[in-house]
């Protein structure tokens, strides 16, 4: 009996350690490189996060707040693009684009990459805003047959620093600028 009590024993010790403690699993939520926007840079990476991490609050993050800024967001859509869509020419704002990214980032599944390059940029300071241009180019999975993969073309915002010492575009001009679609158009057709 002794012996068997030894053997279970020692079974025990050097087994499969039942009275320690497993790391815990982190909780299921989306990814975020979200980096509080002191600069302008930091406004951008976050926008173009937001796409890589399919994050609907840090991609409206970036947009002016009306309770920081007397700057309401508006987009301006390509020509092209509204008279496709001309729900874009009706006063599109913040909940237009949460409508729209919800829209997108529920089609793509959580494995497959949304990226967005900007090229060619340039920006303008004027105190306490700035002029921000560059060429797009954006690449989607599949998501359906009317909807393309790819999209291309100029954007042009105006930023603030709104009362939280926070950079927010407050304006975003869209323009086409190949045979390929505008982002306008992913947006018009999310919608």
């Amino acid at each position: 009996m002794r012996f068997v009590f030894v053997i279970l024993l020692l079974s025990i010790l050097s087994g499969c350690d039942i009275f320690t403690t497993r790391v815990a699993e982190p909780p299921n939520k989306s990814r975020s490189n979200y980096q509080t926007p002191v600069t302008p840079d930091l406004l951008i990476q976050n926008l173009v996060n937001s796409l890589k991490d399919k994050n609907l609050e840090n991609y409206l993050l970036s947009f002016s707040d009306p309770n920081f800024t007397n700057k309401i967001f508006t987009f301006s859509a390509s020509s092209s693009a509204i008279s496709q869509f001309p729900a874009l020419a009706n006063n599109w704002g913040v909940r237009n684009e949460q409508q729209y990214f919800n829209n997108l980032i529920s089609k793509v599944q959580k494995d497959q990459p949304i990226t967005l390059n900007l090229s060619n940029t340039s920006s303008s300071p004027q105190g306490d805003s700035l002029f921000y241009t560059a060429s797009y180019f954006i690449s989607i999975p599949s998501i359906s047959a009317d909807i393309k993969s790819n999209y291309q073309g100029e954007l042009r915002f105006s930023m603030i620093r709104d009362s939280r010492a926070i950079w927010t575009i407050y304006f975003w001009q869209d323009t086409k600028s190949s045979n390929l679609p505008s982002w306008s158009e992913l947006k018009g057709r999310l919608y």
